[in-house]
């Protein structure tokens, strides 16, 4: 046990020192190319952090298991915004740029009813998984092309030689999916120790575990003051999740939603709604400390009922 609690601490350790690092790699990377942080939040640390769901949601298709594909996903959009998102505007509250409420928010509520929809009238066909995909090339496309590189705080930014920023950026990446990785499995191990069951530990030691590296890369940007690298890092998890990682197990085999039930339909479907009306209501240009708590109790309610449920 002793093994399992020094290898839990190592997780912890590498995810928290890789987002370090991995938010000046991609800093420095952004002030050198002129992209804004939103961006490299979006393309470089949404697209990492969401490489262990790709895997698992792909894994899931080639083996025909729509099951584990699609509540990979679902469940990790339910943890990003709600409690990472959630948790985030609590800890410092969350500026909102003019783009991204024109531009990224609501790509990311057209694509979560989009997938709803379809999804519960008949399931994600191939020639569905394509559209999501040529969706996410087009959102991509318009978002280099329409962007500009932040000013504020520009001179916060440490810059280093490209060799070094694109060095800091895959070391940080590896260190979130390694360290995440060991986390899960020593709390795993340590749970199973402890007699705890298999479905309790599905619901919390992993759910929580596979969030962890988008929750702390995300509280490292806040506290370093990439509130864009930050927003960038949960929506573009959120988008690559439901667009390109479903677009991709759709194309390879189609997808069911018989196995997601109406509260998993119901908490996606609020988690983005709450971004919209802490957003788009009141004229506020941030997620602030009350919109942080009503994502929290919602997401606490969620849990209540999956507990309720086992």
């Amino acid at each position: 046990m002793i093994l399992e609690i020094l290898s839990l601490l190592l997780g912890l350790a590498m995810v928290v020192g890789g987002a370090n690092v991995l938010i000046d790699g991609s800093s420095s990377l952004a002030r050198r190319f002129g992209v804004s942080d939103f961006v490299i939040g979006l393309v470089i640390i949404g697209f990492g952090t969401s490489l262990p769901e790709l895997v698992v949601s792909v894994t899931g298709a080639l083996s025909r298991n729509s099951a584990i594909a699609i509540g990979n996903v679902v469940g990790s959009n339910i943890f990003n915004t709600l409690l990472i998102l959630g948790l985030s505007a609590l800890f410092a509250p969350v500026a909102i740029s003019r783009k991204n409420k024109m531009r990224d928010i609501p790509i990311a509520i057209l694509a979560t009813f989009l997938v709803v929809f379809l999804g519960e009238f008949g399931g994600l066909s191939r020639v569905e998984g394509w559209v999501l995909l040529a969706i996410f090339a087009a959102y991509l496309i318009y978002t280099f092309r329409t962007d500009e590189p932040d000013s504020a705080e520009a001179s916060e930014i440490k810059e280093f030689p490209l060799w070094a920023s694109s060095l800091l950026i895959a070391g940080g990446l590896a260190c979130l999916i390694f360290g995440g990785n060991l986390f899960v499995d020593s709390a795993v191990t340590l749970a199973k120790l402890l007699g705890v069951s298999d479905k309790f530990i599905a619901i919390t030691v992993l759910a929580f575990g596979t969030s962890m590296p988008e929750l702390v890369t995300t509280v490292v940007a806040l506290s370093k003051h990439r509130s864009q690298m930050a927003l960038g890092n949960i929506l573009g998890s959120n988008i690559f999740n439901l667009l390109l990682i479903l677009g991709v197990s759709a194309a390879i085999c189609p997808m069911s939603f018989a196995g997601i039930d109406a509260i998993d339909i119901t908490a996606l479907l609020l988690s983005i709604i709450l971004v919209w009306t802490g957003i788009y209501t009141g004229k506020k240009n941030l997620l602030d400390r009350f919109d942080a708590s009503v994502m929290l109790l919602v997401f606490v309610g969620y849990m209540v009922k999956l507990f309720i449920a086992l």
